[in-house]
């Protein structure tokens, strides 16, 4: 599970930071995205083992983040947690889209850590080896 590899899709630098300094601690390959054109663009081009995704991002919104990747059969794998400050009630909508899990800021480090673990572990759609 350790060196899997994460695109934190996040614009604010210090949230992004302290998630990335969270998960290269644990092993995990960090990749950073600071809006919608970039996430995509880097899913596209080597689709990560798992997106968190912010859902207040310039360009576009996470949500059509989600929607873009789970409809592209390059990208529609990628395992996303949508990392957002928004409340708990549009999580059944976000899982909806195709998100595996929703998770709410502020959070600890440990429970981030415990939530890209749980995804990892958890059953994934086949892809191809590249």
């Amino acid at each position: 599970m350790a060196n899997a590899q994460i695109l934190i899709v996040e614009d604010h630098p210090t949230m992004r930071e302290a998630m990335r300094l969270i998960l290269e601690h644990e092993g995990f390959e960090i990749l950073e995205a600071t809006d919608a054109a970039q996430a995509l663009s880097m899913a596209r081009e080597r689709p990560p083992d798992l997106m968190l995704l912010d859902l207040n991002i310039p360009g576009a919104s996470g949500t059509d983040v989600l929607t873009t990747l789970k409809s592209d059969p390059a990208t529609q794998a990628v395992r996303v947690v949508v990392v957002t400050a928004e409340g708990q009630e549009i999580r059944d909508h976000i899982i909806g889209l195709g998100a595996d899990e929703y998770f709410t800021k502020p959070f600890s480090p440990t429970a981030l850590l415990r939530t890209v673990e749980s995804v990892l572990a958890g059953p994934a759609e086949s892809t191809p080896a590249s």
